[in-house]
């Protein structure tokens, strides 16, 4: 039997190479490439098996929907379609110290209070540790199986004998196969412990969720296949300064994409937020120039953020642009817009933008509120109290219409506001949006009306 070759791996994106560099020639990333060497896995006779026949069954069929279990946190529920789906695996990721551990705690304990089997499996806490996180929570009475173990053969073992309708992995990085000459956390390791889990939650019937570490650049570590292989990948998000905390999916076999679930952090844990509208407008001050309410939507829910803009002048040199919440791309954008387009002057200043709440917004249907808190700035005149904007900006200044505006102005409504400024409707086909009772449309067509509302002298 021949002896295994030593390969190395970069740790980063998994590249293999036949000897030791610096640097990644795949990733650019540097020091990032180990040492592994392979487990040979000879057949009988030194021949491989034979393989067996695959069967092949027609397109069409009837499939019922996979049943749901809910964990007992809605927002969570929410992300994840309804709730967790048998033999489903989740991967779960978020900077450190975000929550993750907490919130896969509190939701394993609510599980196995309502009677259903949950084992939670710590590797990088003692037993003692979790109990402490467990006491804080005030979840210490859950009847759920708590282990510290990273061997893997171990836990397959135990997995393999116990029944359970939900197993926690914290995390993914800490499992070690002894079969495997590396260390925990390397690539090797992290795709063959994942693989297994993955085989023992498909062949035994239970939901199976893992949690990973983040890396500096935000991906989930280890190797890129680790997503493929999943079913659902979630993310933490959020300014650990701050107390609101986004759970975001990115990939779902089983529910939506792009939907969200709003918490906040409190000393007794995560706590969820059911009207996130009214949380992030909270503290707002509608009296304040270069602040205006964006109509937002995150997956099937809709949010109203406050988006504020400050400019500073810079008298020489660069201007400098700094964002945070939105895509600095797109602020450049607009910036040409509004001074290309609308003759807003605005070279000469540092523009800076925050979304307000800690939230992301990722949707180009912010763009009309974005340039309303821009105009506002420059005029330093407030944007009106009741108004809320949504809309896309085109290059030549023209306001697009966007998705499910129907769902942005109910949420309008709901909160109080009196007025909805966004894109003037189509003139053929489409169908215009309903306003709510109470809700009057203000209709944009092109971004040069919109500044020329903030140069009119006030009560014109």
């Amino acid at each position: 039997m021949a002896k295994p070759v030593p390969r190395f791996v970069c740790q980063s994106c998994g590249a293999v190479t036949s000897k030791w560099s610096g640097r990644c020639d795949a990733c650019g990333e540097w020091n990032t490439i180990a040492e592994e060497t392979p487990t040979a896995r000879p057949g009988p006779a030194g021949k491989a098996a034979p393989g067996r026949k695959v069967d092949f069954v027609p397109l069409a069929g009837s499939a019922a929907p996979p049943p749901r279990t809910e964990t007992g946190i809605a927002e969570l529920d929410r992300v994840l379609g309804g709730g967790l789906v048998a033999a489903s695996v989740i991967l779960v990721g978020g900077d450190p110290g975000i929550g993750k551990s907490t919130l896969m705690l509190q939701a394993a304990a609510r599980l196995a209070a309502s009677g259903r089997p949950v084992l939670y499996v710590s590797g990088e806490e003692s037993i003692e540790q979790v109990r402490l996180r467990a006491r804080r929570l005030g979840v210490t009475e859950a009847p759920l199986g708590l282990a510290a173990a990273v061997n893997l053969r171990d836990i397959a073992a135990t997995l393999e004998q116990t029944p359970a309708a939900l197993v926690v992995i914290d995390s993914i990085q800490t499992m070690w196969l002894d079969t495997i000459d590396s260390a925990p956390g390397t690539v090797t390791q992290v795709r063959a412990s994942a693989f297994e889990l993955i085989r023992l939650a498909k062949s035994r019937g239970f939901a199976l969720v893992l949690v990973g570490h983040v890396t500096k650049d935000g991906a989930l570590a280890g190797p890129r296949v680790l997503e493929h292989m999943v079913d659902a990948v979630l993310y933490f998000e959020g300014e650990r300064g701050h107390q609101f905390r986004i759970l975001r999916a990115v990939k779902n076999r089983f529910g939506a994409t792009d939907e969200i679930g709003v918490f906040e952090m409190t000393d007794r844990g995560l706590a969820e937020v059911a009207n996130p509208s009214a949380l992030f407008l909270a503290e707002r001050r509608g009296n304040v120039a270069g602040s205006a309410v964006f109509a937002g939507l995150e997956g099937t829910r809709p949010v109203l953020l406050e988006v504020q803009a400050l400019l500073a002048p810079n008298p020489g040199g660069s201007p400098r642009r700094q964002v945070i919440g939105w895509d600095g791309g797109r602020l450049s954008m607009l910036l040409a817009v509004l001074e290309t387009r609308c003759g807003l002057r605005l070279s000469g200043s540092d523009v800076y933008l925050n979304v307000a709440g800690g939230l992301r917004v990722n949707e180009p249907a912010a763009d009309l509120a974005v340039a309303a808190a821009l105009a506002s700035a420059a005029a330093d005149r407030p944007t009106h109290p009741g108004t809320v904007y949504f809309g896309e900006v085109g290059l030549s200044g023209e306001v697009r219409q966007v998705a499910q505006a129907d769902a942005r102005l109910k949420e309008a409504a709901k909160l109080g506001f009196e007025t909805a400024c966004l894109p003037r409707r189509l003139a053929r086909g489409g169908r215009a949006p309903t306003a709510p009772e109470g809700l009057r449309l203000d209709e944009i067509g092109h971004l040069a009306d919109l500044v020329a509302r903030f140069a009119e002298p006030p009560g014109a």
